[in-house]
Order: C-alpha cells, then structure tokens, then sequence
C-alpha cells in the first residue's frame, strides 16, 4: 500500500472551462502557506514567552510575567471569530482566492509588528500596546484562513482524496512548529542571554516575514476555483443561513475543533512552557520537544487523511482520539515522575504520533459538513471560535489551574475534558454526509 505524499500530488485536478492546469503540488503549496506562517509565529512566540513577558510586563513576579505573556498570546484569539466571520463570508461571496490574499497580508502586517515593536523599557505602556494590536491584528486574519484555504482544497481536489488535500493544512502546522522551534533551538544556543533580550528575539519573526512575498504571489496566481452553479451561489448574509440552517452542524464542527485544538497547543506549544517551568529541564530541551513533535505532525497528518479516504472518517476519528485520551494522562504522570530529557521525548513522540493521526481527516470532516453556498463560513466559525477558546487561552488556562490547584496533572485533565466532546460529536455524525461534496 503506497501512501501518496504531496511530491505526487502532481497531476492536475479538474479546472473549469477555459481554465489552463495547475499541479496538484502547487496548489496545496500556496493553501498551507498562510496556515504555516500563523503557526510559525505562533510557535516562536510561544517558545520566547518567558522573556517576551519580562521584556514587555513590568511585572517584578515571574509567575506573573508569564500568565501575562501567555494572555497576550492568547488575545489574538479574540480577534479569530470576528475574522472567521468576516473573512468567511467574503469567500463565499467573493471567492477563496481573494479571501486567502487577504489573510496572508494581515498575517504578514501583525508579524512584522511584533519585529519591530519597541520594548517596555524604550516605550513605557506604548509597548504592550503595539503588542497586543499586532496579536489582534494576526488573530482577525487568522480566523478567516482555515475556512478559505481548506474549502479551496477540498472543492479542488479528487473526490476519494479530500482527507489527503485537507491534511495538509494540519501538516504545515507541524512543519512550522518545526521550523520555528529550530529557529528557537539555533537561537538561543548561538546568542548569550544579553543578545536575546536585545535583538535576537526579534529575528524569529523578521524571518516570518519573509516567506510572505513567496505566499503572496502563489496566491495572487493560483487559479480560480470553478464557478459555482446558481444553486451553489452564496447568500447574502452567509453567517445567518449557517445559524439558522446548519445549527446541528455547527455544534459538531465546534465538538471536533475543540477536542483537536485542546490537544494540539497542549502538545505541541505548552510542553515546552511545562518543562521549563514544572519540571526544571533547560530551555533548549523543552524546545527540542517542539522540533520532535512538528516534524511527527508533518509526516504523519498526511498518513491520517489519507487513511481518513480509505477507511471512512469517523472510525479514524473515534478511534485515534480514544487512543489520545487514555494516554495522556499515564504520560503526565511519566513526566513528574521521572523529569527527564528521554522521558519527555518519548512522551512529546507518542503524544504526538496519535494526535498527528486524528487531524489528518479533521481539516475535511469539518468542510464537508456545510454545502459549498456557506462552507467557508461555517468551516471558519466552528474552527475559530473553537480554536479562540480553547486553543488560545489553553496555555492560561492550564497555567492557572496548576497554581489553583497545585496538581501538575492539570493539562492532561484539560485535554481528556475537551477530547470526550470530540468524541461526542463524531458519534452524531452520518458517515455517508462525507461521501457527497456538492
């Protein structure tokens, strides 16, 4: 059984008339590259939020400190649902091509603001503030791109190979992780501390900025997707067709996302927070731990969709999340247990494997559960309100309940929560609802 990887995905898919042929390569290239450079930023600012809080909180506490860097990670999640909103209707009405420039030009604005951003100490209260507008700013963009992008996959792609296409959105989440938990790693064991508060945090994100021209012009040249036919054309106000006719959809889209976002900054960003923090291991371990879990989500999201495309969507679903659930909490246990760097890596390694699996198919599940009219809406609303709020804020949530609670099991317990809602509204979806893609 081969597993095709996107160097194969090299024959066109089917274009409307008139239209010249595009590869397959190409166009998953320019969809995930504005998914890649948010978790990109995402990442390195995760990864540099203890000095990031001490150089724009004055707060003499360095527990406080943190919540405050970990809150003004999570604030531009605020912004997500207006964008998804916003950004979403416009792609249904004006077209996922114009929708996908547009979020890859805010994204590249808030990046190149915190590059730039002066420090507490050279602009007093200003800094936190240009701070938070920059997270705002990346959030309300942030918000529209999952639906835009992912709807363009799926109504692009093969029909027996929607998993595949739409994994690798969640695939180019692992690939930034990667590269920004990289950048992190040469960063700090190249710079003295000195170097880092003055300037070397800031070129995680200058280096951000820099893919945006090559983005930009994939996006601006891809070509359009089909025209939809009259019965396919959007509404004029997207979002109330969606809350008045695809309520029963939105709440299994939110179940998903929340189960799959809970995990996924869990895993992938607040472990490295945790093992600095909790368990006392050095900064460059714990952003090791993000290279080992973006490069497992890289290669193994892909695997997910395309298995998603052979065995149906929901027994991967409910399987692999079944899976994660029992293991998470035995692997916090593990980690207080025995604190160490192997005990981390193998946890960061599994964890990871059977998270990776899960959003392979989750990118298509939540597409195919609206019609083309309002799919890029209701595909935004469900990810980004989900995402907001529990994704976003699942750093400070966590972080506040180990201080409440004293229990250093909190993120486990956390995920378990959020997974069972998962589970929940895979088990109310109609496996043949991903059959049919109009």
């Amino acid at each position: 059984m081969s597993i095709p990887t996107v160097s194969g995905l090299d024959v066109a898919p089917r274009a409307a008339p008139g239209h010249r042929k595009q590869s397959r390569a190409r166009l998953v290239t320019a969809a995930a590259v504005g998914n890649a450079l948010e978790f990109y930023d995402f990442t390195v600012y995760g990864f540099f939020a203890l000095l990031i809080g001490k150089l724009f909180f004055p707060v003499h506490d360095p527990v406080g400190q943190l919540l405050l860097a970990v809150a003004s990670f999570g604030v531009g999640f605020f912004t997500r649902p207006v964008g998804g909103l916003v950004i979403g209707m416009y792609a249904d009405r004006a077209g996922r091509k114009k929708a996908m420039v547009l979020t890859l030009g805010l994204m590249a604005v808030g990046t190149a603001m915190i590059a730039v951003a002066p420090t507490y100490g050279q602009a007093g209260v200003a800094a936190p503030i240009i701070l938070v507008v920059a997270r705002l700013i990346q959030g309300f963009s942030a918000g529209g791109e999952v639906g835009a992008s992912t709807t363009l996959l799926l109504e692009q792609a093969p029909p027996n190979r929607r998993g595949l296409y739409a994994s690798w959105q969640f695939a180019s989440q692992g690939l930034a992780a990667l590269a920004g938990a990289l950048t992190g790693v040469a960063l700090t064991a190249t710079l003295t501390t000195a170097q880092l508060e003055s300037w070397g945090w800031r070129v995680p994100f200058l280096i951000g900025t820099l893919i945006v021209p090559v983005g930009w012009w994939l996006r601006k040249t891809l070509e359009e997707e089909p025209m939809p036919t009259p019965q396919q054309k959007a509404p004029k106000l997207p979002l109330l067709d969606v809350l008045r006719d695809h309520r029963r959809a939105v709440l299994m889209g939110l179940g998903l996302t929340i189960a799959g976002t809970s995990a996924h900054f869990i895993i992938v960003f607040y472990l490295s927070i945790y093992a600095v923090k909790t368990l006392g291991l050095p900064p460059g371990i714990a952003m090791l731990s993000g290279c080992v879990s973006g490069a497992i989500i890289f290669v193994l999201a892909p695997v997910g969709g395309y298995l998603t495309d052979r065995f149906g969507r929901n027994t991967l679903a409910q399987g692999s999340r079944v899976v994660l659930l029992l293991a998470i909490y035995p692997a916090f246990v593990a980690l207080n247990r025995w604190p160490t760097t192997s005990t981390l890596l193998t946890v960061v390694t599994l964890l990871s494997s059977i998270h990776a699996i899960n959003v392979g198919g989750v990118g298509a599940m939540l597409g195919e559960l609206f019609p083309r009219s309002v799919r890029a809406t209701g595909g935004a609303v469900v990810y980004s309100i989900g995402v907001a709020i529990f994704g976003g804020f699942a750093q400070f949530f966590v972080t506040s309940l180990i201080i409440a609670t004293g229990s250093t099991l909190a993120p486990a317990w956390y995920v378990i929560g959020c997974g069972l809602l998962g589970l929940i509204a895979v088990a109310f979806m109609d496996e043949k609802s991903h059959k049919a893609l109009d």
